[in-house]
């Protein structure tokens, strides 16, 4: 399964109409709703704003709206492109502002469809990875070598009477990291890791 970290917003002009497709990470379906009523405030003066999305790893939560299209030409397109895409935790709505020409059937659900194909394939993707967090304390002399490990991911540094650093590391760099900390402060450290849930880039 596929995540986003950013929104994004792409436009299409397809037949004179304006379709305006924004993606948003979301996690549950307050923020979605938040999300949707903020755009629809902003695009107040549009045709229509469609949307759909998507919650949980099998979809537990999907829901989409046609917002006075005719029926499953424009929010079920949506979703289906979310799923065909295998991204989650996302919320997509296309703001159209028409155009003049009427696209029937067909030419709505593939102009609500590549709204989302097109956002999606200018948007950085994640996948979940399994990884480790720790904390680190030493002092002012070691940190700079420990913060230079190269598959070290420092997320915080808290400067103290001695230095504090929380990181994260993938789960296979355990036996690495005990071993280069071992060398860098000459003692054995008693170190407690948790497990936690990174996104890595997949392109």
């Amino acid at each position: 399964m596929l995540y986003i970290k950013n929104r994004i917003q792409t436009t299409l002009i397809i037949t004179k109409s304006k379709f305006i497709c924004t993606l948003i990470p979301i996690n549950n379906i307050d923020e979605a709703l938040n999300e949707l009523k903020e755009i629809r405030e902003t695009y107040k003066d549009a045709t229509h704003n469609c949307y759909a999305y998507l919650i949980g790893d099998n979809y537990e939560v999907q829901k989409c709206s046609d917002d006075g299209e005719p029926q499953k030409t424009a929010g079920f397109p949506m979703l289906d492109a979310l799923k065909k895409s295998n991204v989650t935790n996302i919320l997509a709505v296309v703001t159209r502002y028409f155009g003049g020409t009427l696209l029937g059937a067909s030419g709505l659900i593939k102009a609500y469809s590549n709204s989302v194909f097109n956002a999606i394939d200018n948007i950085t993707l994640y996948q979940k990875e399994l990884c480790l967090e720790f904390i680190i304390p030493c002092d002012y002399k070691e940190y700079n070598k420990i913060t230079k490990l190269s598959y070290l991911n420092v997320i915080d540094i808290s400067y103290q009477s001695e230095v504090i650093i929380k990181a994260i590391i993938k789960k296979n760099d355990k036996n690495q990291l005990i071993k280069d900390l071992d060398n860098i402060l000459k003692t054995n450290l008693n170190i407690t890791f948790k497990e936690v849930i990174s996104l890595k880039e997949t392109k």
